[in-house]
């Protein structure tokens, strides 16, 4: 059975709840067999609504951790028109595993939640776009109301909402990732030292 996770980021603690949640996932889906970790923020920052993952890659920016990768961002949006562009650009990592994170639109009363799921997203599916689903792991951020005049609805969105939503996916990636590597580091100094 496929995870899938839900957070609302009007409560309280939402943030340590994702990161516990993301890290949960992340652990039970990336193997050692993966040579990277590319995240892959689609959006772009010319709407406010669409700017979730754009606003999360400019977070996440200057993460310096051997073999992670962090495709989008404000200056450099990954999109509609150049997805294509950086799907070949994975062909030059041996074996990656992708998160992919995307806003995305639906009900009254599920905005300002964040998804958490295993396996892939579908870019542009909220404004009838056929592009190719990407990911191992998917991030979705219901930012908007789904159904009616899509793209005006993105356009029309609360940058509140959607910099709340970044801030939480960001930090707890950034948590999740130092957590891994303080860790890792615990086990290569005990290895170091194992007087035994």
């Amino acid at each position: 059975m496929l995870f899938e996770k839900s957070i609302d980021t009007s409560k309280p603690l939402s943030y340590i709840y994702f990161a516990e949640q993301f890290s949960n996932v992340f652990e039970k889906t990336c193997y050692n067999c993966y040579s990277d970790t590319v995240i892959f923020c689609i959006g772009t920052d010319r709407s406010t609504g669409d700017c979730l993952g754009p606003l999360v890659g400019h977070k996440l920016r200057d993460i310096k951790i051997e073999n992670v990768h962090i495709f989008g961002s404000l200056d450099e949006p990954v999109h509609a028109k150049n997805l294509s562009f950086y799907l070949e650009k994975l062909n030059s990592f041996k074996n990656p595993f992708v998160i992919a994170i995307d806003a995305c639109l639906g009900k009254t009363d599920r905005i300002g939640y964040i998804n958490i799921k295993e396996g892939p997203l579908c870019p542009g599916a909220g404004l009838n776009k056929k592009l190719p689903s990407v990911g191992n792991l998917s991030i979705t951020g219901i930012v908007n109301v789904g159904g009616f005049m899509e793209v005006m609805v993105l356009q029309n969105t609360r940058l509140s909402i959607v910099m709340n939503m970044a801030n939480i996916i960001a930090g707890g990636i950034r948590h999740c990732f130092w957590k891994r590597r303080k860790g890792s580091s615990l086990i290569q100094s005990s290895t170091l030292y194992d007087f035994n």
